[in-house]
């Protein structure tokens, strides 16, 4: 047996305000969200695993999508993080082509419909259309 193991990985982030990001993910995207025995928040996926969320104080935001949320109705999805006040039109580049919602639809070369928000600490995330 090796003394690397896969079996238990996950992956993790850095924010500026873990109370800021407690509120985000648990009130407002309504995740499953515990506090760790360091004081770091567990991010507990619905199929397993988990996401670890760490205060760092002189955290820069990732500037790529560190989490994406599959949904069924990109365009539903989107009304409901807006509705909840977040913000999805996050970019303007016409590369992307993100539409008034800000979504950028897919199409054959472009991949699925997705739109873009940050975390309280600036970090991207992204819904997109699932499968």
């Amino acid at each position: 047996m090796s003394a690397f193991q896969t079996a238990h990985a996950f992956s993790g982030f850095s924010v500026d305000d873990i109370d800021a990001a407690h509120r985000f993910y648990g009130d407002v995207l309504g995740m499953d969200v515990t506090v760790n025995a360091m004081g770091f928040l567990d991010l507990r996926l619905p199929q397993g695993g988990s996401i670890l969320v760490y205060p760092k104080p002189n955290h820069t935001p990732a500037s790529f999508t560190i989490l994406n949320f599959p949904v069924a109705d990109v365009d539903a999805a989107v009304d409901d993080l807006n509705a909840r006040g977040v913000v999805t039109k996050i970019y303007s580049d016409p590369d992307l082509g993100t539409d008034a919602k800000g979504i950028a639809r897919g199409g054959p070369g472009r991949g699925p419909d997705i739109a873009w928000f940050t975390d309280p600490a600036g970090n991207v995330l992204s819904v997109l259309a699932a499968g």
